[in-house]
């Protein structure tokens, strides 16, 4: 059994503190299926991409959040693969005849079918992460209109939705850690919180886990590769594990910065893209952003560390690393755009 945890709650301890977690809201029965997963013929079908979704999310003006009811035992399992997932317990042996949890092709499968629920949907009214379904609007009628056909669809399909962790008629909400909104995206302030509360690493799985957690957030963060550096320099195998005052400046820093993250934007294919890049000592960054009316807006930051053989570039070679490293991260932006300038 496995703890069916809620969103991250702030709660006062023993010691009258507030305490961010996960209240333990039920339990879930997961088979260990090592076995069943190692001999079966892996589906490959892919995941949204995280920033791609938020992207096309952020700007609109009113959303819906829906949540699938026990979503994977929705999915029937082929009669001939019911066997598959026999388990034994002391009353005996059962066989799943609904998709379980443990499975290694559970993720895509379900993503398969909601994409194909919602095939014409996507994209226009409607995204969707596994379980999580997001309706928006520009306007009310348009998202009222949209939420109709949502519903309408789950209809048809028998698709059964969980209304106590459903939210209508918002202008603002968590998808995947992030806050959107009309304004852009946003961390998710309840997190953040969390990382702030964070005592200093004394250990390398301590150092991996912060830079784990503040990583997820690394697109609001100019400089983040620079800035991390003195960390991540202690997980390098060859290098003698020594906390010093870089590592304290960087860990503190870190966490000013995320505390103080700006709203990013989604980008606007009417108004030229400003692509910046940097290059220090041992690592280079990349802004884009976009100026709208006068004023400046960021869309991502991007940073990386360099190798040992690209430190020793020259200086002139490592600003060319940067400008073809900026390049290769606004890629997909940049391709078919007719407005762009450099700095």
């Amino acid at each position: 059994m496995v703890p069916k945890k809620s969103s991250i709650q702030v709660v006062t301890n023993a010691k009258n503190e507030l305490d961010p977690t996960r209240l333990i809201t039920g339990w879930r029965m997961c088979i260990d299926y090592r076995k069943l997963n190692a001999a079966t013929k892996k589906d490959h079908f892919p995941l949204p991409f995280i920033d791609q979704m938020l992207e096309r999310l952020a700007g609109k003006q009113y959303f819906s959040f829906l949540d699938g009811y026990s979503g994977y035992f929705q999915i029937y399992v082929d009669p001939e693969d019911q066997e598959k997932t026999t388990f034994t317990c002391p009353f005996g042996t059962y066989a799943y005849r609904r998709m379980p949890f443990g499975l290694c092709n559970a993720p895509g499968t379900f993503q398969w079918c909601m994409m194909s629920i919602f095939s014409d949907l996507l994209e226009e009214c409607i995204e969707i992460f596994i379980d999580d379904f997001t309706v928006y609007g520009d306007t009310f009628e348009k998202w009222l209109h949209n939420l109709n056909l949502v519903l309408e669809r789950c209809q048809k399909k028998s698709l059964v939705l969980n209304f106590e962790k459903c939210h209508f008629m918002v202008t603002e909400g968590i998808v995947l850690g992030h806050v959107v909104s009309e304004r852009g995206i946003q961390v998710d302030q309840a997190k953040v919180d969390v990382i702030a509360k964070l005592s200093f690493p004394t250990n390398q799985k301590e150092i991996c886990g912060f830079l784990g957690h503040a990583g997820f957030y690394r697109r609001f963060i100019k400089d983040f590769a620079r800035i991390a550096q003195p960390l991540t320099r202690l997980l390098q195998n060859e290098v003698e594990f020594d906390i010093n005052e870089a590592c304290k400046e960087a860990f503190h820093l870190l966490k000013e910065r995320l505390i103080s993250a700006p709203i990013i934007r989604s980008p606007n294919w009417n108004y030229p893209f400003e692509v910046m890049c940097d290059a220090s000592d041992y690592a280079v960054g990349a802004v884009l952003g976009q100026k709208i009316d006068g004023k400046s807006y960021v869309i991502f930051y991007a940073s990386k560390t360099l190798n040992q053989a690209q430190k020793n570039y020259d200086t002139t070679e490592k600003e060319m690393l940067a400008v073809v490293y900026s390049f290769e991260k606004s890629r997909p932006y940049l391709l078919g755009s007719r407005n762009l300038t450099g700095r």
